[in-house]
């Protein structure tokens, strides 16, 4: 390609350059952009040739105008920028992040001439840091365990069995009712204890019919019924050193409880059309929402069962009964759906917390975090209000609270929590640090931060 030909197609190369590119002269004032930098600026070409580039009112524009008028950016007088993260101004009068390199333009005697700029565009990749900072906060958050987050005592209890539970290979069952979090525990035993690098496999005893429960908890031989065309592994053959967790089993027919129970005494299981036992090595966790007493009651559950599965049981109190935790669980509902829909709402508005907090939520954490799923569809607003609940909650009034509520801050909540361990610890440092699960300095500098003073009682063998 001869000089002239690319002097002529110059500007065409410069235009197909994603980054944005402008030429200044020695008085800043703008000769050329392409593309590129009306994209990003938002200017078109006219309305940026001319003028001077401090239009653009760059975060990091030095002016540097010595007394002889030498100089009058610093760029002439320092030389190349290289990769300055910056912002500058749309003509909207919006800013964008950017990163800029600059270098200055001699002529054939070396003598400066003006200087040329590209500006790339990082918003994206500013706002994937902010959501890693963000899932980060998720991660390190003081009120958050293994997925469970609660500062109130109840939970604080909650969490205090499944680190003994998950120490144990006894089996375990976790009460509560629908929508508790009781999968998310038996999780968390799972990954605590040392079973954590089996299997988890996970069991849902009320959406399968009786014929097929236990083929799929067992497993069957080929022939064993129709449709059985080879030999199938069930859930406890797949949990081998690990851990199974039944859900709600108190839907579990009568003899599949039969088939369980010998599992949970002789550690064997029999695939269905087979007698040959197998030797099963597998620590169950279960779960129910019903009330496994009364269903013994009623012979619709095996009391010798009952016994059996309730050897650790972990009670999950509604969220009704742990009302200082609907903030925390609000604000960590608010900034995960904030992430995934990438919506501009800024937070949850005061009157809306109070709404939350007197509402008797019958479907607990689940239906919590479903009414922001919905306020995140309905709201184009700056805050969540009301109005953008749904409408079971606005209409329920008869089951919301005539007391008035307060949201207790974190700070509260935090206080509330250092207190009711040292209060249980009776003034031991060290006894209040593991109930809370943190550092006996840690315990240390919260007291003295919050302006807790606690004397520690000791006890006499009199």
């Amino acid at each position: 390609m001869f000089e002239d030909d690319l002097d002529r197609y110059w500007k065409t190369i410069v235009d197909t350059i994603r980054d944005g590119i402008m030429v200044v002269d020695t008085a800043g004032s703008i000769v050329s952009v392409n593309r590129a930098l009306e994209t990003i600026t938002g200017y078109t070409h006219q309305e940026l040739v001319g003028q001077k580039c401090s239009i653009l009112n760059c975060s990091i524009f030095n002016l540097a105008r010595e007394k002889s008028g030498e100089h009058w950016c610093l760029l002439f007088k320092t030389g190349a920028m290289d990769m300055h993260r910056c912002t500058i101004m749309r003509k909207k009068g919006t800013y964008v992040q950017v990163l800029k390199n600059a270098s200055p333009l001699h002529d054939s005697k070396g003598k400066v001439i003006g200087a040329v700029e590209t500006i790339t565009d990082i918003t994206e990749i500013v706002e994937k840091n902010k959501q890693i900072a963000e899932f980060r906060r998720q991660l390190r958050s003081e009120d958050a365990f293994q997925g469970l987050i609660g500062a109130s005592t109840p939970m604080q209890q909650v969490f205090c069995l499944i680190e003994n539970a998950a120490r144990s290979d006894a089996p375990v069952i976790i009460l509560g009712e629908s929508g508790t979090g009781k999968e998310l525990v038996a999780g968390a035993i799972h990954q605590l204890g040392e079973r954590k690098k089996g299997p988890f496999v996970k069991v849902n005893c009320a959406a399968l019919t009786e014929s097929l429960l236990e083929s799929e908890l067992f497993g069957h031989v080929k022939g064993a019924y129709t449709g059985a065309y080879k030999d199938r592994a069930g859930r406890f053959e797949m949990a081998q050193g690990g851990d199974v967790f039944l859900d709600e089993i108190g839907d579990l027919p009568l003899s599949t409880q039969v088939k369980l129970l010998r599992v949970l005494e002789e550690k064997v299981i029999e695939r269905v059309g087979d007698s040959k036992p197998r030797p099963t090595d597998v620590r169950v966790i279960s779960a129910t929402s019903r009330k496994l007493p009364s269903l013994v009651e009623k012979g619709a559950f095996r009391k010798d069962l009952y016994f059996r599965i309730n050897v650790i049981p972990i009670q999950l109190p509604p969220l009704r009964e742990r009302v200082e935790d609907i903030p925390l669980l609000a604000e960590s509902f608010f900034r995960k759906l904030r992430l995934k829909y990438g919506k501009s709402i800024e937070g949850i508005s005061n009157i809306t917390m109070e709404v939350l907090m007197k509402y008797l939520w019958p479907g607990n954490v689940r239906e919590l975090k479903s009414a922001f799923e919905y306020a995140f569809v309905t709201c184009q607003e700056r805050l969540i209000q009301p109005h953008h609940l749904p409408p079971d909650i606005l209409k329920e009034e008869r089951s919301i609270r005539d007391v008035k509520v307060v949201a207790p801050t974190k700070q509260e909540i935090r206080k509330r929590q250092l207190i009711d361990a040292l209060a249980r610890a009776k003034g031991n440092q060290s006894v209040a640090a593991e109930i809370l699960g943190v550092s006996r300095v840690t315990v240390w500098n919260r007291m003295k931060r919050l302006g807790i003073k606690y004397t520690r009682q000791i006890e006499s063998n009199k």
